[in-house]
């Protein structure tokens, strides 16, 4: 499994913007036999500050795309990727220790 250039316009669109905030600075993807994922880091070598999967098992019922954050918790789910790309738009994510 993996993102097509559909899919990862609207990523890269935003991991741009991220960059270009100093928010982010590295990104990996990673291709599953049944899922796909695009992480996000702050920091080269840190664990992944947000993934963005791509699950198709789960289109018909809760949605193929899911933002996970630092902790693993699920920030935003749903079937259309813009809808769920903009959990990053209009505010700052700070951790909560």
């Amino acid at each position: 499994m993996f993102f097509d250039r559909r899919e990862l316009d609207p990523i890269l669109r935003v991991y741009g913007r991220m960059v270009a905030s100093g928010e982010w600075r590295d990104y990996s993807i990673l291709g599953h036999a049944d899922w796909a994922e695009f992480a996000v880091f702050r920091r080269h070598g840190d664990a992944p500050a947000y993934r963005i999967e791509k699950r198709p098992a789960l289109a018909n019922r809760q949605g193929a795309w899911a933002v996970i954050g630092p902790a693993g918790q699920i920030l935003k789910r749903g079937r259309d990727l813009a809808q769920v790309l903009r959990v990053f738009e209009g505010r700052r994510f700070s951790v909560v220790e």
